[in-house]
């Protein structure tokens, strides 16, 4: 893990939500394509799927939420389908770049800086990496029952 869980508030909150991404990443690693498009539950939920969501949720709370800069979101659903062209690499290459573009956005604002939210009223940055923490690790277990049920591996270091 990089980074501090000792640290202090931001620190901790930030390496939270590192290690959290590099366990969805961890976890589409070494699947082939059609491994990471394996459906194992009823719903579309697969690992390429939780790669390309999570790029979306990325997008939305840090570029288009903190960053106030408007964009259109597919519907949640939709945000979990793959097309025949992805591929991991692609996936998971667009995910990086979403945390990267993510990290530079927050990286501009003190935890408590408030922006508007249509559904909540206002958001806080830190109220936002709480939230990621939280959807992020809830995606990373999913995707680490679905890998299990493709070859097996299991834990958040594999």
């Amino acid at each position: 893990m990089t980074g501090s869980v000792a640290g202090g508030e931001r620190e901790v909150l930030e390496t939270f939500l590192e290690f959290q991404r590099g366990v969805v990443r961890r976890k589409a690693a070494g699947l082939t394509d059609e491994q990471a498009r394996q459906r194992h539950v009823p719903s579309s939920t697969t690992v390429a799927g939780l790669l390309k969501h999570l790029a979306l949720v990325e997008h939305n709370w840090f570029v288009r939420i903190l960053g106030q800069r408007p964009s259109a979101l597919p519907e949640p659903e939709v945000s979990f389908a793959v097309g025949e062209e992805e591929t991991v690499a692609g996936l998971v290459a667009a995910y990086e770049a979403a945390c990267a573009r993510s990290r530079e956005s927050a990286a501009g604002y003190p935890l408590g800086h408030v922006v508007p939210h249509e559904e909540l009223g206002q958001v806080s940055l830190r109220w936002i990496l709480t939230h990621m923490i939280e959807e992020t690790a809830r995606h990373a277990g999913h995707a680490d029952i679905l890998r299990e049920l493709t070859d097996g591996t299991t834990g958040t270091l594999g």
